[in-house]
């Protein structure tokens, strides 16, 4: 496999050509051409490497994800952009997945952003729904949501989760919904259609197992969701659209306004915020699940309606990590 190398030198960026090659129980990496000072300068010393053509066109993706990110994040420090007080250093890296997003993503054709949308629903419904429990996998989800072919030896509440995702994803995606009550009672309905009939919020107490907080009582479910609405409106100008999106997430879990499906809806909610906001959708992956509900459970220590950094701190590092890698990794 070849990828590319950044060393930085008295401040100044150099790029390498680098092979990694097992060899026995090891693995061998070095250097095999130097590609320059600049992303410019690394793309054309590329087209050039005749010798390596092979490797590197076997490689293509994972290159041409590092140029494609580099690239802009090069855009986005030119910005001279105020560090954010809750994204910190990655300031930066999270400018450059907007700035692509809307500088080349938005820009391509109606039909390509609509298969690279399809492929970035199946990865998220197929994550969102495990994270709860469901068992299809990501090849069965795939199957189902590109072929229709249901997969063996599964309950129908497991189909019907992933199909709901995904008609729920592209219905907030083309229409201009107001943020309010009715969308998130209507987000959450339809995606528990034909798996629980009960609608709207709560009015009977729930306990949220394997939590360290206690639910909002059913009685005050609609003054929770209420003032939970005033944080967003107070907030929405002032904070960063991501940071908006993960905290906005973590409150609508601590009230646990629905009987069932808080999970999913909450973080189709998440998402809804970041596509208004002229962002790309993330993905919360099953693989980092513990990291997830360990970071959650830090920030349920937080005045639920404050943004008190020190408790949202890890939450927010670890919403930005599955962001950087939902977006190079599925929108390019």
């Amino acid at each position: 496999m070849v990828y590319i190398y950044k060393k930085i030198v008295s401040g100044k960026p150099y790029y390498y050509l680098r092979i990694s090659e097992r060899k026995g129980t090891r693995v061998i990496s070095k250097d095999i051409a130097y590609l320059g000072s600049s992303i410019e300068e690394v793309k054309i010393n590329l087209d050039k490497l005749s010798k390596y053509k092979d490797k590197i066109r076997k490689s293509y993706r994972i290159l041409n994800t590092f140029l494609e990110s580099n690239h802009f994040l090069e855009k986005a420090k030119k910005l001279k952009i105020k560090q954010d007080v809750f994204l910190k250093d990655k300031t930066n890296e999270i400018e450059a997945c907007k700035l692509h997003y809307l500088e080349f993503f938005n820009k391509m054709p109606e039909l390509t952003k609509k298969e690279i949308f399809k492929d970035y629903i199946i990865e998220f419904a197929y994550n969102t729904a495990s994270i709860e429990g469901n068992t299809i996998n990501l090849e069965e989800a795939r199957n189902l949501l590109n072929e229709g072919i249901t997969p063996k030896d599964k309950t129908l509440r497991e189909i019907y989760d992933l199909q709901n995702t995904e008609k729920v994803f592209f219905e907030i995606l083309k229409k201009e919904i107001e943020f309010g009550h009715d969308l998130i009672m209507h987000v959450h309905d339809k995606l528990l259609e034909n798996i629980d009939e009960r609608k709207g919020y709560r009015t009977t107490d729930i306990r949220v197992v394997h939590s360290n907080f206690d639910a909002t009582p059913g009685k005050y479910v609609k003054t929770d969701m209420d003032l939970l609405l005033k944080w967003f409106r107070e907030n929405e100008n002032k904070l960063n659209p991501l940071v908006l999106a993960i905290v906005f997430h973590h409150k609508f879990e601590r009230i646990h306004p629905f009987s069932d499906g808080n999970g999913r809806t909450g973080r189709m909610i998440a998402n809804y915020i970041l596509l208004k906001k002229q962002f790309p959708p993330m993905i919360i992956h099953k693989k980092t699940r513990k990291e997830y509900l360990e970071a959650m459970r830090e920030a349920d220590e937080a005045n639920l309606w404050k943004l008190e950094e020190s408790k949202y701190s890890d939450l927010i590092s670890y919403g930005i990590s599955q962001f950087i890698e939902t977006y190079w990794g599925l929108f390019l």
